[in-house]
Parts: structure tokens; C-alpha cells; sequence
């Protein structure tokens, strides 16, 4: 599969509030793309487009030239970080990550490999519920790349990183792009996503 994010035209109305009024960009693999605005201009609301979680009025968003509902096996497509706060509290991140993985045909093998790339060796067996906001980061950072996939979403994945865990993450979406992925970031701050493309 072609690693691009491509949406054209896509509009979504809440109410009387226009969400998205047009919205067109192209997300091309081996590159970090930032989604940069501030909060409430709509990014959140395209991506959740993008993955089939919100109807766009009009437009389309595609990955990899499909739309995300015909996707087989969605999470070998596209790895996505919209809410580092939505995971079962009780449950350990290691424990976590095994329930998405087995949801697609993913072995335990490649949870312990996700948890060795996004530095969560030490913390995997406490329950998530107890992680601060930059460590949730981390697991939603791992479970977005449980399937391998070439096209990587995260929506503010700098929220509540110290300086160390911003340092980090540059370099790591650095490294993923240089592995030919296609890799949305947004952020409502520039200075985050500082020296990439903007959209």
C-alpha cells in the first residue's frame, strides 16, 4: 500500500458551527508532516474524518488511495493517536497492547517490540490508570505501531512530554519518516513542530 494521507475538499458542519470548510492536503511518505492551528480549528475533527470516525459533509480523506473503512486489518494501514487517555485504567500498558494486537492478528512478540521502541520497558506491567499524561503519550505512541503501518496519525502527542520526552519524540517521528512512513502531527504549538512541513 502507497504510504500518503490525500484529503480533498473535506467540509463537516457541527450545528451552525463550520467545522471544516474545504480542508486539502497531501501527507507523502518519508517526511514529517505538522497539522499546525490552535485549539478548536479543526484538526482533531480531520483526522477523526480521516479515520472514519466522523462523516465529512463533503470531500474525501484517503490513505493510501482507500478510504479507511475499506481497510483490512486497519491497524497494518494506518497507526493512529487521537486520546492518550482512552485505555481501560485497570489494565497494565503491557496488558493493553496484547488486547489491541490479538483484535488484529498480532503477536505478543511484536507488543514486546512497540514497548522496546517508544521506551516503556520499565513501566509496562503498572496499570496504565496510574501513568502520568507524557507516559500515556508513550503507550498510544506504541499502539499506533502495533500493525508496522506506513501511515502514522497522532494528534498532539507533545501534550504533556517533559523537555527530555519532546527531545525524544522529534528524533523518533524523525526516524520513522526516514523509514519511508507518511507521518501527520499536529500540534496548536509551532515551536513543537518546529522545521517540518506544515499544512
Amino acid at each position: 500500500m502507497e504510504a500518503t494521507i490525500e484529503v480533498t475538499g473535506l467540509r463537516k458542519r457541527f450545528g451552525s458551527v463550520l467545522g471544516l470548510d474545504g480542508m486539502t492536503f497531501t501527507v507523502e511518505p518519508g517526511q514529517v508532516t505538522g497539522f499546525v492551528g490552535p485549539n478548536g480549528a479543526g484538526k482533531s475533527t480531520t483526522m477523526r474524518v480521516i479515520l472514519g470516525l466522523d462523516a465529512p459533509d463533503a470531500g474525501t480523506a484517503l490513505i493510501g488511495g482507500q478510504p479507511y473503512r475499506s481497510l483490512r486489518r486497519p491497524l497494518t494501514h494506518v497507526g493512529a493517536l487521537l486520546d492518550a487517555a482512552a485505555l481501560q485504567p485497570s489494565r497494565s500498558a503491557r496488558n493493553h497492547l496484547l488486547w489491541l494486537a490479538h483484535s488484529q492478528g498480532l503477536t505478543a512478540k511484536r507488543v514486546d517490540e512497540v514497548v522496546g521502541l517508544s521506551g516503556l520497558e520499565s513501566a509496562v506491567r503498572r496499570k496504565a490508570g496510574g501513568y502520568s499524561l507524557g507516559m500515556r503519550q508513550r503507550l498510544g505512541i506504541a499502539a499506533a505501531l502495533l500493525g508496522d503501518p506506513p501511515v502514522l496519525m497522532l494528534d498532539e502527542p507533545f501534550n504533556g512530554m517533559d523537555p527530555e520526552g519532546i527531545m525524544w519524540m522529534r528524533g523518533f517521528l524523525r526516524s520513522l519518516a526516514a523509514q519511508g512512513r507518511a507521518v501527520l502531527v499536529s500540534s496548536h504549538l509551532m515551536g513543537e513542530l518546529q522545521d517540518r512541513k506544515s499544512v
